[in-house]
């Protein structure tokens, strides 16, 4: 098991690597630089050379890369030209709130989908599994987005069950117990629009998994010997079908990444995807590379968290 998890780790490496240049590049390919938007525009072109020269602007991007390189390696992701300060104290201010989002989308995620694969898989091809596909097919052909807004206008302004935005009541005393629970609340509904389509996946594929395994031999021979329908579910198709299921919580933590930008758009909830939203529009380049790199490598460690976890739960597919 160790090689197999050392190998990966030697693969997810140059990955990181090249999705560093590749955010950098790209950052550089934008339209504008960092100061576009955050200078006087009366300015002099003068002054304004004199400026880009003086943040390093006007160096080749290889020479800007290897800059922001060894200042990554240092904990120095650069100075926020927007908020005048370093983009780590920017980052950390809104991590927090992401991840306790991200939590709470993934509790509910799995606290959905498991009773609702396991009861599709046992009564499948009955009208309650039909409501259950029908519902995943709806979640794969609704983007997020627009199902956030639904959830968004029913719970939040229709019914007035949840905070429509924010991730803290004001007036609220930072430590206290009546901070924490308001943070918890406010991170409720968006938490919940992320689970209520992250779910489909898993529904789906716990479904198949349990269809599947109720027909394989050990099963036919465990009825046989007259075991209980219950004991037979309990005890050896959900244990055998859940254990893959294992495996998605790396892909659920990359599906996060993307449920969280928009989710948080339309919540107003500030944490890092309305954080990289706004750094897009006010062109904060140093911010939105940060980014860029923190969310493509908490992808690439959740794709290595799956393949650990799928190695750990099937030898079979360990690297010899």
């Amino acid at each position: 098991m160790w090689k197999f998890i050392v190998r990966r780790l030697l693969i997810t490496f140059p990955q990181i690597v090249f999705l560093s240049v590749l955010v950098f590049i790209m950052a550089q390919l934008m339209p504008g630089d960092a100061l576009t938007g955050l200078i006087d525009p009366t300015i002099t072109q003068e002054a304004l050379e004199i400026q880009r020269e003086r943040l390093g602007l006007n160096n080749p991007w290889y020479i800007q890369y290897a800059d922001w390189v060894t200042g990554l390696v240092q904990g120095d992701l650069g100075q926020s030209y927007r908020f005048k300060t370093d983009v780590t104290a920017v980052i950390s201010e809104r991590l927090n709130n992401t991840v306790l989002l991200s939590v709470v989308a993934l509790v509910f995620t799995y606290l959905i989908a498991i009773p609702l694969g396991l009861i599709s898989g046992r009564y499948n091809d009955s009208p309650l599994d039909s409501a259950i596909t029908g519902y995943t097919y709806l979640g794969f052909a609704t983007p997020i987005f627009i199902f956030a807004l639904v959830i968004l206008w029913i719970f939040g302004y229709q019914l007035g069950w949840f905070p429509t935005s924010g991730s803290v009541a004001p007036g609220m005393q930072p430590g206290t117990m009546e901070y924490y629970l308001s943070k918890l609340n406010h991170s409720l509904l968006p938490g919940i629009s992320i689970a209520l389509i992250s779910v489909v996946g898993t529904v789906q594929y716990l479904r198949s998994e349990i269809v599947d395994t109720k027909q394989k031999d050990f099963i036919i021979t465990a009825r046989a010997k007259g075991a209980s329908e219950n004991r037979v579910y309990n005890r050896h198709i959900f244990r055998n079908s859940v254990l893959p299921i294992a495996a998605f919580f790396g892909w659920e933590i990359t599906s996060l990444i993307t449920g969280t930008v928009f989710v948080e758009r339309i919540f107003g909830y500030p944490g890092m995807g309305l954080l990289f939203l706004e750094s897009i529009g006010q062109r904060d380049f140093s911010v939105v590379t940060a980014l860029t790199l923190l969310f493509g490598i908490a992808s690439i460690l959740g794709a290595l968290l799956s393949d650990i976890i799928l190695g750990m739960v099937d030898p079979r597919i360990r690297i010899k």
